[in-house]
């Protein structure tokens, strides 16, 4: 099909590619082209807040799994990554957290990253956030990305912040503000009982500019180069092949595991690599797939007494209860997240920040890999190792675009990963101990009473650990020799391409990455209009 030219190719409907939508039409005499290979957000239950449980596998994700984790009992785990507008942001699990402000100051003065400390990046988180509850120095209130209080969370929710008080946590209302540590309920990206995605708050307000232009179920095959100049791009839609030219620049946001391997397919990475597979090397590019950091969460599942969580709503006369309330009033389970409450807090008291993170959901099985209870009433409570310093791979299976890349998370490679995380799993244990939950719990099931010793643990967390959809750093900014881009998003010894995503994360932020993601969408559209 005959080539259309645009002033920007954005490549990537996910969250920060919907920010940039936003932001680099404002300018009416730009043309701005963003394609996105999923399709349109129409399924109810990306709008319906806890209809994230239900979109964890399915036809709104990519299908991926890991490659066996050698350790981690050499598991294929399931790799959730969104192929619908708004990406993660429109099947996550809407928690709102930014991370600590010392994540963001080690990127700018121990990772190379000038321009991106906390101070440097507060205004643009400020600036997307529209808080319908909080308004002062930390919280924006005005912004595209709605977030809100959970309506009324569960009694078991309530129940496991007073557990963690009672374990020695203090109450923490808020998780961006001044202070981390603490137990509280999460905010959420929801506004009026509705998710608010990137693609709700970013770009279904600005869709109908006349110099905007969104294409759906359009899957990027190549970047195109000329020597060292990107010039557009070629794309699927159906059976038909067309090119994009582009006079300003190529923006890639197609997310830590797609903008690795579209780079590669169009030349640019590891030039040994490349040629294995028999692709020509536009750029020697040795970071691009490397240095791939994600959270790897391990669950704990109690089975309740009562009918106590949202499980009973799997009946489907509650069901059906739940959901003609939701319609006329916008009220009651379906405006929960499923994960409702989470705490910050210390495997290594000795830390200056918190090392672990922890999500309730008040259910039972509600994601893809996690058991159930034979009661059908439980609760889940989830931990992590924030900072994790194992590092993994995303490598090329083949040439052909249809074919997935090879995920490789190399989970718990380091042992100080498996040390914290077996912590956080005995904290676990000791927060569903506590009197407020103990109320609620009839037995521990996951990982049970046979589970003692310090090898038990370590061979649960191996069993048992999973990704917690946070994956990043995959295409890094930095000065270094394996950086991809440099602090102005540019991919470095090429022209007019940049990647402005979760994969030029140098390492991996101490929270949800949500929030972040968007953050840089808003950063880089700056850059991009300073230099245009």
């Amino acid at each position: 099909m005959a080539a259309q030219g645009y002033d920007f190719i954005i490549v990537g409907g996910g969250s920060s590619g919907c920010v940039l939508a936003n932001r680099l039409s404002e300018n009416e005499a730009v043309r701005v082209l963003l394609l996105e290979a999923g399709g349109r957000d129409t399924n109810p239950y990306i709008h319906m807040p806890v209809g994230f449980a239900k979109m964890t596998t399915g036809p709104l994700t990519w299908g991926l799994t890991t490659a066996p984790q050698k350790h981690a009992h050499n598991r294929e785990i399931p790799y959730a990554q969104a192929r619908v507008i708004g990406g993660g942001s429109s099947i996550n699990a809407e928690v709102f957290t930014r991370g600590n402000p010392a994540d963001y100051d080690r990127w700018a003065q121990e990772e190379g990253c000038e321009g991106w400390s906390f101070k440097d990046v507060q205004p643009y988180f400020l600036i997307s956030e529209g808080n319908t509850i909080l308004a002062d120095a930390d919280h924006g209130t005005d912004g595209p990305l709605g977030v809100s209080n959970i309506p009324d969370p569960q009694p078991v929710t309530r129940a496991f912040i007073q557990s963690c008080q009672q374990l020695g946590m203090p109450y923490n209302p808020d998780f961006n503000g001044q202070i981390q540590e603490g137990a509280g309920a999460y905010q959420t990206t929801t506004r009026n009982a509705r998710r608010c995605s990137a693609a709700v708050g970013y770009l279904n307000p600005v869709k109908k500019r006349p110099n905007l232009t969104v294409k759906t179920g359009c899957l990027t095959l190549r970047i195109l180069f000329e020597g060292d100049r990107a010039t557009g791009v070629e794309y699927a839609e159906g059976d038909t092949v067309t090119t994009a030219m582009v006079d300003g620049e190529i923006l890639v946001t197609s997310g830590a595991i797609g903008t690795p391997k579209l780079m590669m397919l169009s030349g640019i990475g590891p030039a040994a690599h490349l040629r294995e597979h028999g692709i020509d090397v536009v750029h020697d590019l040795p970071g691009v797939g490397e240095n791939l950091n994600d959270h790897f969460g391990i669950d704990i599942v109690a089975e309740l007494k009562g009918p106590d969580s949202l499980d009973k709503y799997n009946k489907w006369h509650m069901a059906a209860w739940a959901g003609l309330q939701y319609a006329l009033f916008r009220s009651g389970p379906v405006t929960s997240n499923v994960v409702e409450g989470g705490a910050f807090w210390y495997a290594d008291k000795s830390q200056p920040i918190p090392d672990l993170q922890f999500h309730f959901l008040a259910g039972a099985g509600a994601e893809a890999g996690v058991p159930t209870v034979p009661s059908g009433s439980g609760i889940t409570l989830n931990s992590y190792t924030v900072r994790p310093k194992s590092r993994g791979t995303v490598r090329l299976r083949s040439s052909k675009v249809e074919d997935t890349p090879i995920i490789d998370p190399n989970f718990l490679a380091e042992p100080d990963d498996l040390k914290t995380s077996v912590e956080g799993v005995k904290i676990s244990r000791d927060i569903f101990n506590q009197p407020a939950l103990q109320k609620y719990i009839k037995q521990e099931h996951f990982p049970g009473g046979s589970v003692k010793t310090q090898k038990d643990f370590e061979d649960y967390a191996r069993q048992f650990g999973r990704t917690s959809y946070h994956p990043t750093c995959t295409c890094k900014m930095g000065i270094d020799e394996m950086a991809v881009v440099d602090p102005q998003l540019r991919v470095r010894g090429l022209q007019r391409i940049r990647i402005c995503d979760s994969s030029v994360m140098p390492s991996l932020i101490g929270s949800n990455t949500n929030a972040a993601t968007i953050m840089i969408g808003e950063k880089a559209s700056d850059l991009v209009r300073g230099n245009y």
